[in-house]
C-alpha cells in the first residue's frame, strides 16, 4: 500500500468516526483530496486508493493537470475564483466552493449559458467577518441569495467557509457551528437554483472537528498528501 493510499484510509476512517459521533452515516460525508501543487501522479495515486473527489486552487494549475489523468473523479474548485477564469472553471470543474460575489456569479452564469452547462456553486461565507478575507458575511446572505434568483445557470449547492487561521480549536469550532446555524436558518430560501443540503468546512488539522459540527464536505491535503513539495 503506498503513503498516499495509507493516508487516506486512514482520513476515511476519522471521517467515519466523527461522522458517527454526530449521529450521521460515514458515506455522507464528501472527502475532498486537495491536491494544490501535488502531482498528477500523486492524484492518480489517491484515486486508486478509493478517492472521488479532487480539490484544486488554481484554474491554470488544474487545466494542466486534468487532462493527464484518465480516472473518473469529481472536480472540485477551492480555491479564489478570478472572473478572467471563470469559462475556464465551468469548463473544467464539477463544483466551485468559492463564490463570493455577485459579478463573479453574472460571469459564471454566462459562460455556463454559452457551454450549456448548470454551474454547480457554494457561496463562501466569512464567517469571522475577517477584513482581510473574502466571501459574503451572514448577515447579507439572504440578499446574495436574492440576487442570484435570476441566474438561470447557477445552482447554489450549499455553502463554504475557513476559520480565521489565528483561530484557536474553540474559536474554530465556534466559526464551525455558526455556520450550520447559518444553514438552518436559510432552508426557506430554497428555490429553483438554490437547494443548500451541502456544508463544506475543515481541512487538514480541523476536519473530524468540522465532521462533529455539520460538514458534509471536508477539504483534505497535506494529511493525503503530505507537505506542499511537489509541483504538477
Amino acid at each position: 500500500m503506498s503513503v498516499i493510499a495509507r493516508n487516506y484510509q486512514l482520513v476515511t476512517e476519522a471521517v467515519g468516526q466523527a461522522a458517527k459521533r454526530s449521529g450521521r452515516r460515514p458515506e455522507d460525508i464528501k472527502i475532498i483530496c486537495a491536491a494544490k501543487t501535488k502531482s498528477a501522479k500523486s492524484v492518480r495515486a489517491a484515486i486508486v486508493a478509493g478517492a472521488t473527489h479532487i480539490g484544486e486552487n488554481y484554474v491554470q494549475e488544474a487545466a494542466r493537470k486534468i487532462p493527464s489523468i484518465n480516472d473518473t473523479a469529481t472536480w472540485h474548485l477551492i480555491g479564489h475564483l478570478q472572473r478572467n477564469k471563470a469559462k475556464t472553471a465551468v469548463q473544467l470543474f464539477d463544483l466551485i466552493h468559492s463564490l463570493d460575489r455577485l459579478s463573479l456569479a453574472t460571469e459564471l452564469d454566462r459562460h455556463g449559458k454559452a457551454q450549456g452547462k448548470i454551474v454547480h456553486v457554494l457561496i463562501q461565507v466569512n464567517i469571522a467577518s475577517e477584513q482581510s478575507r473574502t466571501g459574503i458575511l451572514p448577515e447579507e446572505i439572504e440578499k446574495f441569495l436574492s440576487a442570484l434568483s435570476g441566474l438561470s445557470n447557477i445552482h447554489v449547492d450549499g455553502l463554504m467557509t475557513m476559520p480565521p487561521a489565528s483561530a484557536d480549536p474553540i474559536q474554530t469550532r465556534s466559526c464551525f457551528k455558526r455556520l450550520t446555524r447559518l444553514k438552518k436558518t436559510l432552508t426557506n430560501n430554497d428555490s429553483s437554483n438554490v437547494c443548500l443540503r451541502e456544508l463544506s468546512m475543515g481541512m487538514s488539522k480541523d476536519f473530524t472537528m468540522a465532521v462533529e459540527e455539520g460538514a458534509t464536505i471536508v477539504r483534505v491535503g497535506t494529511r493525503i498528501f503530505g507537505e506542499r513539495t511537489e509541483h504538477c
